[in-house]
């Protein structure tokens, strides 16, 4: 008799083991640790941040850290909220309103104001280079202006985005499918990464 009941407690324990773990990878769950890895800024995500930064050729080694940082505080500062699950067989989907700062709209403001004052940014940013005649050749100014100008404009646009501080509320659909038991996250696409680095306008 006291077999039996241990029999019965142990298979009742097993039980309860595995619905634990189930519950673990729910869609909601899967969602959850995802965006929890931008605000811890877990290894994976600053590799891939930095293999993306790494590809713009765009800015210079002094500019992509300022950008790196701008990244770093926006993963810091996300904030999240479920709004629904909804489950369908062994596909899931899950809304989420996210809270980031207003990187957009900092940008859109820059550009403009870039391109009513841009005499005056680069004189502000305009690097100190060294005389030398051999350098400059006629043949390339319109290239060499025309870098200058855009190495003008992302010092001034990193700056603003320094000091931007308004948040801007976006929301995603996560998509999700059950294999082999458990929830796997797809992909999200570019709009949605764009939001999550508060850089979509729409």
């Amino acid at each position: 008799m006291k077999n039996i009941v241990k029999i019965i407690f142990v298979g009742m324990l097993l039980l309860l083991v595995a619905g634990c773990g189930n519950n673990m990878s729910t869609p909601t769950n899967k969602v959850e640790e995802f965006l929890g890895k931008y605000q811890s800024m877990d290894e994976d995500v600053l590799v891939q941040l930095d293999q993306v930064i790494a590809k713009d050729d765009t800015m210079n080694d002094d500019q992509k850290d300022k950008y790196k940082a701008l990244m770093e505080k926006q993963y810091q500062n996300l904030s999240y909220k479920i709004e629904n699950e909804d489950l369908e067989g062994d596909s899931a989907t899950v809304d989420v309103e996210i809270e980031v700062l207003d990187y957009a709209t900092t940008v859109s403001k820059a550009q403009e104001y870039y391109n009513d004052h841009k005499d005056e940014i680069e004189e502000k940013y305009k690097e100190k280079k060294e005389d030398n005649d051999n350098v400059v050749e006629d043949a390339v100014d319109d290239t060499l202006q025309a870098a200058e100008e855009s190495a003008a404009y992302i010092n001034y646009k990193l700056e603003e985005l320094e000091t931007a501080n308004d948040t801007v509320t976006y929301t995603i659909t996560f998509y999700l499918t059950k294999e082999d038991g458990s929830w796997v996250l797809q992909d999200i696409s570019d709009l949605d990464r764009k939001k999550l680095h508060g850089l979509y306008e729409g």
